[in-house]
């Protein structure tokens, strides 16, 4: 029997990307970090989501890097960062990130990120708005009280008939990720089914995530660790709704890029009431997975917003 291809290393993938791209860690806020850096200019920093790395920019950081000085981050409990016991509230990891910042040398950044990222990005934004020149937030808002609300059950038929049979619908790794133990011992050795189930749904286009992508994903995810770190990310979200209610609006220009199933809801939510200046615009033909659906896009809006900073 032939044995699979191995998984490429962060630093040969990094290698592999056009920018002189390197793989490197830092200790910051308590815990390690993992991180690609390239290009020059301005500083960039690109926050990523569950169950992704770093990897998930591919497609966009060798167009960013010919702008900016990049830098892909692996939140922590992601990829080849440490996965501490605590510290996966949103308040936590933005200092993370607000210290990995200063780390890098830089007294500020533009920041964007996705899922997950996104919301550690409006948590540092808050925290530290002194940290964060202009902040871009993809396909997911903030845990609001709201998110308390999802009904066990989908809400609707439409949901429903999404789960069994197309894109999008009843989001249910939400419940799923709030149990202790169970997702470690069911999923371990079978991660590439979650991949698989989660861009078949949330894709509009199957093949923008490549064979390759999907086992790095799977590879980084596929053992206890990193699954339970990963589950930290929602078990946290009550802190994170508690904590959002103590913010006043953010100050620092936001940038929300919903993709067209999540277009409705992300207009409605990114209101007034978090930020003083936040504007959100469809990207028509993506689904949830925005920078490897629609990079060119994703490109074209974060150059434009960044460069419109202060001029």
């Amino acid at each position: 029997m032939t044995a699979p291809n191995p998984v490429p290393t962060d630093a040969e993938l990094a290698a592999s990307l056009d920018g002189d791209f390197t793989s490197a860690h830092a200790e910051v806020n308590g815990t390690r970090l993992h991180h690609v850096t390239g290009g020059a200019g301005e500083p960039l920093v690109l926050l990523g989501g569950w169950p992704q790395t770093w990897w998930q920019f591919r497609k966009v950081m060798p167009a960013l890097a010919r702008r900016f000085r990049v830098t892909a981050v692996d939140l922590r409990g992601m990829g080849s960062s440490a996965k501490p016991e605590t510290g996966y509230d949103k308040r936590t990891m933005g200092e993370d990130i607000h210290e990995l910042i200063r780390h890098l040398g830089h007294e500020s950044a533009f920041v964007a990120g996705h899922d997950i990222g996104a919301s550690v990005g409006y948590h540092l934004a808050a925290n530290h708005p002194e940290s964060v020149r202009r902040l871009v937030t993809i396909d997911l808002g903030v845990p609001v009280d709201s998110w308390l609300r999802i009904p066990m059950l989908p809400a609707s038929d439409e949901q429903q008939v999404a789960l069994e049979t197309g894109r999008g619908g009843y989001p249910w790794w939400f419940a799923f990720n709030q149990l202790r133990e169970l997702p470690e011992r069911l999923l371990v050795g079978r991660f590439r089914h979650v991949i698989d189930w989660l861009y078949g749904h949330m894709l509009v286009d199957q093949a923008s995530v490549e064979e390759e992508a999907r086992r790095v994903y799977a590879h980084a995810y596929d053992n206890p660790d990193a699954i339970r770190a990963g589950s930290g990310w929602y078990q946290t979200m009550r802190q994170d709704v508690a904590a959002l209610a103590t913010y006043a609006p953010v100050t620092v220009p936001i940038l929300t890029l919903a993709g067209e199933s999540s277009y409705a809801a992300l207009r409605e939510q990114m209101s007034p009431d978090l930020g003083t200046d936040i504007r959100v615009v469809e990207m028509k033909g993506s689904g949830h997975y925005v920078p490897e659906e629609a990079p060119d896009v994703v490109v074209r809006e974060l150059t434009e917003f960044f460069e419109a900073h202060e001029g």
